[in-house]
Order: C-alpha cells, then sequence, then structure tokens
C-alpha cells in the first residue's frame, strides 16, 4: 500500500515538474498529437485537477498510513476524500477562474457595420482615410475607410460605419442632433 501512495505522490510531483519546466517545449514537439485528451467538454477534468488530486492522494495516504493507528481501508477512504476536497477546492478557486479571465480582442471587421468611429485622416468625396474604431471594453483598431455617401468627412468628425466592403469600412457623418 505504501508503494501505491509513494507512486502518486512522486508520480504527480514529476508531472508538475515536468509540465512547468518542459511544457511548452514538449507541446510544440508533439505538435498537438494529443489534443484529444484535453476533455473540454468536462471541464473539471483539466490535468491540474486530476494530477493534483492524485498527488494528494499520495501524500495524504503516507501521512496517514504512517502517523495514524486507522486500518488500511480508513486510510484509502480518508486519502481519497483529502484528494476530492482538494481537487475540488483547486477547480472552483483556480482553474474556473482562469478560463473565465481569458479574454481575446480578435474581432471580425464584419462586425464593425454600426459602430461608430472617429476620423484620424480626413475622408475625400472620393478617396480613403482613416478612422479609429472601438472593439470590445478595451480595445480600439485604426482602418482604412471611404465615405458611403460620397462627401468629404473632416478630421475628428464622428462618423458611423454603414457598410463593410471587400475591407474598406464606408461611412457616414454621425448627426447627433434632431432636425
Amino acid at each position: 500500500m505504501e508503494t501505491l501512495f509513494w507512486a502518486c505522490l512522486i508520480g504527480g510531483i514529476i508531472f508538475a515538474v515536468v509540465s512547468v519546466v518542459f511544457g511548452d517545449i514538449i507541446s510544440h514537439g508533439i505538435d498537438g498529437a494529443l489534443d484529444f485528451l484535453s476533455m473540454e467538454s468536462w471541464a473539471w477534468l483539466q490535468p491540474m485537477t486530476l494530477v493534483g488530486g492524485i498527488t494528494v492522494f499520495g501524500g495524504a495516504g503516507l501521512l496517514l498510513h504512517r502517523h495514524s493507528t486507522f486500518g488500511a481501508a480508513a486510510v484509502i477512504a480518508l486519502a481519497v476524500l483529502a484528494a476530492v476536497i482538494v481537487s475540488t477546492c483547486v477547480y472552483f478557486l483556480y482553474v474556473k477562474p482562469m478560463q473565465n479571465s481569458e479574454n481575446s480582442t480578435a474581432f471580425s471587421i464584419q462586425d464593425m457595420e454600426g459602430k461608430i468611429a472617429e476620423v484620424l485622416v480626413p475622408i475625400p468625396s472620393n478617396g480613403y482615410g482613416e478612422v479609429l474604431v472601438r472593439i470590445g471594453s478595451a480595445g480600439v483598431t485604426n482602418q482604412i475607410a471611404a465615405s458611403y455617401n460620397d462627401q468629404p468627412i473632416p478630421g475628428n468628425a464622428n462618423v458611423v460605419v454603414v457598410e463593410v466592403r471587400e475591407g474598406i469600412l464606408y461611412v457616414a457623418l454621425l448627426d447627433m442632433y434632431e432636425k
């Protein structure tokens, strides 16, 4: 029984060291060959929670086996209980918040329609200028723009993106005042 606990403890420690030190190198080396193991549909089966639980099982089992008067069945049950509790805490206190904090600044240019922008480079009636468009909560992007209704648009003017064609934003002057 002690051999099982040592194997779990040492295996978990080795996994942690190897994944921290060599994780990126190994990932690039096998080029996604093990992506099918990611189990993205079962988020609680992340390697950190599983291997962490196995490591805690080994460590708790060793401590209970050596320093308690419990029988083998009780030691295993308590070690499993400790592993489940620690894995649950790791998942809810670390893994899940990290998944929720992932952010992307990616956007599709087609999503720009209807957005308000500021003209950086004046847009002539038959040419191109540049606009600054806010995306997301903290991002901005500069894009090539043309006048939608062939009217010149001065710099620093607020415009609305009416249409996107061939990667160019077609904008119209934004008139905020009612007539």
